[in-house]
């Protein structure tokens, strides 16, 4: 029921100490201003109520005359039970508290009720006089100024809720900046900068994150420079091989081919880690459709003369995208399931709503892969179960998974029913198309 953000828990414990804070002012003005003011003026009524009968006994009423002249002077009045509730005792509430004071400053059972008006009214039924009620109106304790108390601390406490959450949201402020920069550094963008801004510990942290930040910009561009040279290095002498190769003689033909294939292998593992540690950042990606994409990669895989069953949806939102790290990771998967799998393969597209993404199945009918290794195969240099095969470099599922976070997107394995294996790739949709599509 708590919330977990720390800006939700900062808003969430200002407002409940707030809260506390007026429940505890209200109870202490209750009992140290209301009461003792409400306990004052029953001790004084009393002794007025006692003034006004202090000839009314044994049943013997008071002079009309005197009473209005008594009226006259302090504006209290004794009437009969039908005459009060003329006058608004029906709508008096009755105060046992009160009650019990006054029963024992008149010596006997009084009840006391308060109706609500300008003025205030206090009733008395003393026990002189059953029957009869005193009206005694309390200009000096009006409802209004009630309504203004209840103005003045709810205003109070709405204030200081208020002034929380806005301190709370300026407190959090660079928190969710720093969010957002982590994830775009996660993806392989370097180049968010944040301003330190805001308390001494979050400049602190601010400033921690940028030099990590930059840390790894530069560790990333040395490795590139470092693979580019070690490529570059290495594909010299393998073109001097390839050119020596091509000057042997007929005799040793078979020695030839042997020699070729193994360099071309060569060639394929040096561009797959040159792949692996290529970024695509958000700088390189346009708003595409994905069914575009994956109709040229499914016409360019026919070539392998194996029926490939394309079932896309017909209008999909656009997709952020580098089409040609998507075409990187289509082809890859449709490759797999061609190398392992000797039936036709499967490839679909769709939306689901539910997640705002694209999703693109790539399946098959071949061995599949073991439960337990369907998250690790895609750990670099991670082959699949030898039902799955053991060519490569163990680097074309890391390459698509590196590829498909850069886009935001998951993608995962899981084995179908039946036998056979399903590749699944989830694509975030473009928000801006969204919006164009629900207009």
């Amino acid at each position: 029921m708590l919330p977990r953000s720390a800006f939700g828990q900062t808003v969430f414990f200002v407002g409940a100490l707030l809260l506390i804070n007026q429940v505890v002012s209200y109870i202490t003005v209750t009992l140290y201003v209301f009461k003792p003011t409400f306990e004052q003026v029953n001790l004084m009524l009393a002794k007025q109520v006692k003034t006004v009968f202090i000839d009314w006994e044994n049943g013997v009423e008071v002079d009309n005359s005197v009473s209005r002249k008594f009226f006259e002077i302090t504006g209290i009045e004794v009437m009969t039970q039908r005459e009060a509730y003329v006058n608004g005792l029906g709508q008096a509430k009755e105060y046992t508290l009160l009650s019990r004071s006054m029963s024992e400053q008149l010596n006997g059972s009084a009840r006391v009720r308060i109706s609500q008006g300008d003025p205030v009214v206090y009733w008395v039924e003393a026990p002189q006089a059953p029957g009869y009620w005193v009206r005694v109106p309390l200009s000096g304790l009006s409802e209004t100024k009630m309504e203004f108390l209840v103005f003045y601390l709810s205003s109070i406490g709405f204030l200081s809720v208020l002034g929380g959450w806005l301190f709370a949201r300026h407190l959090n402020k660079p928190l969710k900046s720093l969010q957002i920069a982590a994830s775009r550094v996660g993806v392989g963008d370097f180049s968010t900068r944040l301003v330190e801004e805001g308390s001494t510990e979050v400049i602190e942290v601010t400033r921690a994150f940028n030099k990590m930040s930059k840390g790894i910009a530069d560790l990333e561009s040395d490795r590139r420079l470092l693979m580019a040279g070690v490529s570059h290095d290495l594909r010299t002498p393998l073109t001097r091989i390839r050119l020596a190769t091509e000057m042997m003689s007929d005799e040793e033909d078979y020695l030839r081919e042997g020699i070729i294939d193994d360099i071309e292998d060569m060639n394929a593992i040096i561009d797959q880690f040159i792949e692996y540690l290529r970024h695509h950042n958000g700088a390189e990606m346009s708003a595409d459709d994905v069914n575009t994409v994956i109709e040229e990669v499914v016409h360019a895989e026919q070539q392998h003369q194996r029926p490939i069953h394309l079932q896309a949806e017909e209008y999909l939102p656009t997709v952020m995208m580098n089409a040609v790290a998507l075409k990187r990771v289509f082809t890859n998967m449709i490759e797999n399931a061609i190398r392992y799998s000797e039936q036709d393969i499967e490839v679909t597209t769709e939306y689901s709503p539910k997640h705002r993404a694209v999703i693109v199945k790539v399946m098959d009918r071949g061995p599949g892969i073991p439960e337990s290794e369907l998250e690790s195969v895609f750990e670099p240099f991670k082959q699949g179960d030898q039902a799955r095969g053991s060519e490569g470099s163990g680097l074309g599922l890391a390459i698509i998974k590196r590829i498909v976070t850069t886009h935001g997107g998951k993608v995962r394995l899981r084995n179908r029913d039946g036998g056979g294996l399903i590749a699944e790739v989830s694509l975030p949709a473009y928000r801006g198309k969204l919006e164009e599509n629900n207009n």
